[in-house]
């Protein structure tokens, strides 16, 4: 494959600089998806079903502390995609170095918070009963490795924006690969339990930020620092916040629409209905990997292209990449329809040394996970518009309408959704209500995708 460049993002064909850009991205979301994946089966068969619902009370809290990188990274990464489509590096420089200060200050600070109330965010997000101890345990050990992570999801992004997805696609193999080492040694091989689970996923953030800090000091990188571009400057501090505000606000209802799921499911089936929950958590982050990927590869070819004012490569890149994640939804959705029962089994261990209550759990989990899968699922074949539509707002620095149609299906359709049908139809409820946000949420991002392309993308700039 050849050397990829940023100027490349605004000559070459839509389609195959999509799938440049889309491939490394869905490699790299594929591995540390894998890495959830994989680090779950490794805990429910070393450890138990309890761990694994453990680490689902506390995975809402850590990532949205990290989710200020990932907001910083890609709110920040708008703004120098489409100043290097305009050819004005020292914008995009100025911007890397706002983005570097502003993570550090945001991390930290958080953090302290999160350790500081720690005994009362864990029962919140649903860590009750038996889960709340080795959710404690957890949690504590992963947030001390949350600042690297936001520094590592942050520099990720910026690396994108340069038009270097393989780099990108290596920063996010390496914590994977380091993470699933790490847990067999640290839980299989010493026996270290939760702890052992803890170290490997915060020694595996940190693998990640040493590569990311060696991709910038070297000369795959155009982005070169000077101590000018960390002051903090008003216009640019302004728009990472309101650009990467989509991002953080989208993160911020995912927490708490574990929250709410966690407490939810806990009043009607305890700890097996959130392990159940857990699994299919787990696979909502694997299995569509690619079409998150194809998102992760759109978004600098649009930013960029529209910094040029090349509208019609805007729309080809649009049109292209909700083809391409279309295909790919449907073809989860079907590998999930017909094998959920399967895929369930892998995340419970078959040890007959496990304690009654343990194995107990297995079963419930094992008979009452496939349905909800496939519901959950169910409106997958139309999730690329969704996620397309809301990515090019983002792309094009529209913060607003961006905001809103990211906040669309979590936030106005699936919270109010959850919190009425369980009232009428119990467990069920709360499962129809996936598919239900998701049609809801797709309908409305057309709409206004469908209006900006008609009005806004219509003159190109010539060269």
């Amino acid at each position: 494959m050849a050397k990829l460049t940023a100027e490349a993002l605004g000559t070459e064909p839509i389609g195959k600089l999509l799938i440049k850009q889309a491939l490394p991205a869905s490699i790299g979301i594929l591995v540390m998806s894998l890495n959830v994946l994989i680090d779950s089966i490794f805990v429910g068969n070393w450890i138990g079903s309890i761990a694994i619902a453990a680490i689902n009370v506390v995975l809402p809290v850590s990532f949205f502390i990290a989710a200020l990188g990932m907001a910083i990274g890609i709110g920040g990464s708008s703004i120098i995609s489409r100043a290097l489509g305009a050819n004005d590096k020292e914008k995009a420089l100025q911007t890397f170095g706002n983005q570097i200060v502003l993570t550090l200050l945001c991390t930290i600070s958080l953090v302290v918070l999160g350790l500081v109330f720690v005994d009362s965010i864990i029962p919140k997000f649903g860590g009750k009963g038996d889960i709340f101890d080795p959710a404690k345990i957890y949690y504590i050990i992963v947030l001390y490795g949350v600042p690297i992570l936001g520094f590592a999801m942050m520099g990720n992004t910026v690396i994108r924006a340069e038009g270097k997805p393989k780099f990108a696609m290596i920063a996010m193999i390496i914590p994977t690969l380091g993470n699933l080492i790490m847990d067999y040694v640290f839980i299989n091989l010493m026996d270290m339990g939760m702890q052992g689970a803890a170290w490997a996923t915060t020694g595996s953030y940190l693998a990640c930020f040493l590569y990311i800090f060696w991709f910038f000091g070297s000369k795959n990188s155009e982005l070169k620092l000077g101590f000018r571009h960390f002051g903090l400057q008003k216009e640019i501090v302004s728009e990472i916040a309101s650009l990467g505000g989509v991002t953080l606000a989208r993160q911020a209802v995912v927490s708490i629409t574990y929250l709410l799921m966690n407490n939810i499911l806990f009043d009607l089936g305890q700890e097996g209905l959130i392990a159940v929950y857990a699994i299919i958590g787990r696979m909502l982050m694997f299995a569509l990997f690619p079409v998150f990927g194809v998102t992760q590869g759109f978004l600098p070819i649009a930013g960029y292209n529209y910094g040029a004012q090349h509208y019609s490569r805007v729309r080809e890149s649009i049109n292209t990449a909700i083809k391409y994640a279309a295909i790919v939804a449907t073809l989860v959705f079907i590998g999930l329809m017909i094998f959920p029962s399967e895929i369930t089994a892998l995340f419970l261990s078959d040890n007959p040394n496990l304690s009654p209550k343990e194995l107990a759990l297995n079963q419930y989990v094992l008979a009452h996970t496939a349905t909800p899968m496939r519901w959950v699922f169910a409106a997958t074949p139309v999730i690329a518009l969704q996620l397309i539509g809301a990515a090019y707002f983002q792309a094009a620095g529209k913060a607003k309408p961006a905001l809103l149609l990211t906040l669309s299906r979590q936030g106005f359709f699936f919270i109010p959704l959850i919190l009425i049908l369980p009232k009428f139809y119990g467990e069920l409820g709360v499962w129809v209500s996936f598919p239900i946000a998701d049609v809801l949420a797709t309908i409305v991002t057309g709409y206004f995708l469908n209006h900006e392309v008609k009005s806004k993308l219509i003159t190109t700039k010539t060269s």
